[in-house]
């Protein structure tokens, strides 16, 4: 690797860098926003011309807000946990390809096979053939900074915070495991940029539609966002794994999730819909180099497919949006019963139909309708199952309260009983 090559990789990373940070910071406002128009408010509309400077004045006031350590806090730890859990969010967008521009200018070559042809895709840092485990690898780290911050502030919310993230995360890790583990076995490989290239007949949720749903619900969960943000329930821990911290280190962990919210989504498009890919994509290019040449051909395909890219993410932000805007939050118990009773065994069960039917059916498209058939009637059966209605389990509820209160006194004593039997009973009127 030459300097030259150096250089392009800083240049990369700092422009996705400032990029992502930038995105996170005009999805705050997009969410507001959107919760404004669902929940009919009005919404961020001071700062900026319909309220588009919101993002900038609430990162000056983070900025400028009172940095404060508390005192009997593990202070070493107290102030790495922030980065611990942002670089992994950051780090993550490496090998997620986010369009094809061919910096040779032969744009037929981000339709071939990467194994075989010739492309350097200046919109992928890094193609590596593991790049799925990759992606494993960094998220599986991000639970330590949510862990570590709790425990480092020496706080009983912070701490109650930072046990349930970490029983969360691993436990939801697992069935998105799964969903991920499906969409390896459907395509042969570990390599994300060949993941898109075989997605170019079909997109990923046609054989893996229900690795797809446990993939967004058990995702949501892995960023902590609702209904699955009791690491951070306001009612029950104040703030939760954060409750400690304030200013900038406040606004890093802010940062982490809506920045993993981003490459969630992202991966999403990556695994399921195809990535970069659109139809007609191809067809532009093919009509753009007749035209003006292969090196606009080029650029017209690499800022198309950026487009997509970009148009199918925020499609997936918006529903996330959505989710959180009507789903109300989980129980901790059935938050533990959804991913460990229903989301794993499903996507065991999922893995155990993508193996049988590529083994049975060598033809992978009419593979992919079965897996599409099977999908259906999984999550038909599941939604009927969880729809039966259920006893009641071992939760005090109001009503039982209320029941208990106007229960019967306890049986008296024996010489109590005795004594109240042979003393004459007063009239109504002579009582006090």
């Amino acid at each position: 690797m030459n300097w030259l090559n150096i250089l392009i990789l800083v240049v990369q990373a700092f422009i996705i860098t400032l990029a992502v940070t930038t995105a996170f910071a005009y999805l705050t406002l997009f969410e507001r926003r959107l919760l404004a128009r669902f929940q009919n408010r009005v919404g961020p509309n001071r700062a900026g011309p319909g309220g588009f400077l919101q993002p900038v004045a609430d990162a000056v006031k983070l900025f400028f807000k009172e940095d404060i350590v508390p005192a009997a806090a593990d202070k070493p730890v107290y102030l790495l946990a922030p980065a611990l859990a942002v670089i992994p969010a950051i780090i993550i967008w490496a090998v997620i390809p986010f369009g094809c521009l061919n910096v040779n200018w032969d744009y037929r070559a981000c339709f071939a096979d990467p194994r075989t042809s010739e492309v350097r895709n200046i919109l992928q840092i890094a193609e590596i053939n593991v790049g799925v485990l990759y992606l494993f690898a960094v998220t599986g780290i991000g639970v330590y900074g949510i862990t570590l911050a709790g425990w480092a502030s020496n706080n009983k919310y912070s701490m109650l915070g930072g046990i349930r993230s970490s029983a969360q995360l691993i436990s939801y890790e697992l069935a998105l495991s799964c969903a991920v583990l499906g969409v390896v076995m459907t395509y042969s490989t570990l390599s994300t940029a060949e993941i898109v290239y075989l997605q170019g007949g079909l997109w990923g949720i046609v054989p893996q539609l229900l690795g797809f749903v446990l993939f967004m619900v058990a995702s949501t969960a892995e960023v902590v966002r609702a209904p699955f943000d009791l690491v951070e329930a306001e009612q029950e821990l104040v703030g939760g794994y954060n409750t400690e911290y304030g200013s900038m280190k406040f606004a890093l962990f802010f940062m982490t999730e809506y920045i993993k919210l981003i490459a969630i989504s992202a991966i999403a498009v990556t695994f399921f819909f195809g990535g970069w890919r659109f139809p007609g994509l191809q067809t532009l290019g093919q009509g753009m180099e007749a035209l003006a040449g292969p090196v606009v051909a080029s650029l017209v395909v690499g800022l198309v497919s950026l487009g997509a890219f970009l148009l199918k993410l925020v499609a997936f932000l918006f529903v996330s949006v959505w989710i959180r805007a009507s789903w109300p939050r989980l129980r901790y118990d059935r938050l533990m019963t959804l991913g460990w009773k229903w989301l794993l065994p499903l996507g065991l069960l999922n893995l155990v139909y993508t193996a049988v039917t590529f083994v049975i059916v060598p033809d992978q498209r009419l593979a992919s309708f079965i897996l599409l058939a099977l999908s259906l009637i999984t999550l038909a059966v599941a939604v009927g199952f969880s729809s039966v209605p259920r006893p009641v389990d071992n939760v005090t509820y109001v009503k039982d309260l209320r029941q208990g209160s106007m229960a019967p006194p306890p049986p008296a004593e024996a010489g109590e009983s005795q004594a109240a039997s042979t003393s004459p009973r007063q009239p109504a009127s002579s009582r006090g």
